[in-house]
């Protein structure tokens, strides 16, 4: 796995609020569905962890997707807009909402919502130990 991955994945980890860090591993909920979800410390994913773009990387820049990009900052990879998924439900999204664009009022609806849960789930990454 490429060390950005690794670094993306933990940094979804580090700035989620429901995270735990055992110093081995870290345990937290899918964003979609809470199903239980682990990474090791080197952010190597264990299981059926996944790295969710919950704003997708292609609605940036778009006029549809404006409100809900400009909560995260200029970058798909903002901390904000990073989040731990399991495979099932982030291949998914995106093959379904993400697919249809910001334009779907559906999607919009779907990836606002997940936005929401991501940002009520925040916490500042460097608050905790470095890793």
């Amino acid at each position: 796995m490429r060390p950005a991955l690794r670094r993306r994945l933990l940094l979804a980890a580090q700035s989620d609020a429901l995270a735990d860090f055992d110093g081995e591993t870290w345990s937290t909920r899918c964003l979609h569905c809470r199903s239980a979800l682990q990474l090791q410390a080197n952010g190597e994913p264990l299981g059926t962890t996944t790295l969710e773009h919950v704003v997708p990387q292609a609605w940036f820049g778009k006029r549809a997707a404006a409100s809900l990009t400009a909560q995260v900052g200029e970058d798909a990879d903002d901390p904000r807009n990073l989040a731990l998924a399991c495979a099932r439900c982030n291949h998914g999204k995106g093959k379904g909402h993400d697919a249809r664009g910001p334009g779907d009022a559906r999607a919009h609806e779907v990836v606002a919502a997940l936005l929401a849960t991501r940002l009520s789930r925040w916490r500042r990454p460097s608050a905790l130990p470095a890793r």
